[in-house]
């Protein structure tokens, strides 16, 4: 599975923003995808996980970004998308995204040791 991650650029304050990772390969298996960031200077950290590719899909978000970040994906155009309202200076990062066939449990969509497919990394900069 390969994956594509576009939609950073530069952004003010308070704008919204979508990003999206467009996988290609054994696309139909059932994947769990997430978003990670990874700051200046700071390790990365989980944002937002999507398991199932059915019309109700399962999510999972970290705390620090609940109710401002939303993730859903197009089984069409086998793009997951991560939607970010009200930006702040410190959404500052590289956002990258990844995939995993193996994942069971919840808690495990959380760790990034369990993704084995990553795409490169999209930089999002917001200035105050």
């Amino acid at each position: 599975v390969q994956l594509q991650a576009s939609g950073g650029g530069l952004v003010q304050t308070g704008d919204p923003l979508r990003l999206s990772c467009a996988t290609s390969g054994r696309t139909n298996m059932p994947y769990s995808v997430a978003w990670f960031r990874q700051a200046p200077g700071l390790v990365r950290e989980f944002v937002a996980a999507v398991r199932g590719r059915g019309s109700d899909p399962i999510t999972y978000y970290a705390d620090s970004v609940k109710g401002r970040f939303t993730i859903s994906r197009d089984n069409a155009k086998d793009t997951v998308y991560l939607q970010i309202n009200s930006l702040k200076p410190e959404d500052t990062a590289v956002y990258q995204c990844a995939a995993s066939a193996r994942i069971a449990s919840v808690r495990g969509h959380y760790s990034q040791a369990n993704y084995d497919y990553w795409g490169q990394g999209t930089l999002v900069t917001v200035s105050s």
